[in-house]
């Protein structure tokens, strides 16, 4: 997931980060047990300063968006229902191993739209 900060926006940068972020839950392009950059990584890259992207991590976990795991870094926290999260689980697993084994995104997919049918 790549985030971006508008400098000319009247909108505080550590705002900017903590929206894109939630919208990026929300939408589901990262999901629950997903490992976010850590503070001083996701700084440089934004060229922000690491006081602004810990407060956007700050009000994320007070907000239950995410969860810090101390030295392990910070991760999506689990939402919904234990069936969802168990499913969660088990696309992230799907993923590691057809990654293993070198399938490709497309080929995964396929992959999974077979199972479904069966």
């Amino acid at each position: 997931m790549k985030f971006t900060i508008d400098p000319r926006s009247a909108t505080p940068p550590f705002e900017q980060l903590r929206a894109q972020v939630r919208d990026a839950v929300a939408g589901g392009a990262l999901v629950a047990g997903s490992k976010l950059p850590t503070v001083r990584a996701l700084a440089g890259e934004l060229g922000l300063a690491v006081n602004t992207v810990a407060r956007a991590y700050r009000e994320l976990e007070a907000d239950g968006i995410i969860e810090t795991r101390g030295r392990a870094g910070s991760f999506v926290a689990a939402h919904g229902d234990p069936t969802e999260r168990q499913a969660q689980d088990a696309a992230r697993e799907f993923v590691a191993r057809t990654r293993r084994l070198g399938l490709t995104d497309d080929a995964a997919l396929a992959v999974v739209q077979a199972a479904l049918r069966a």
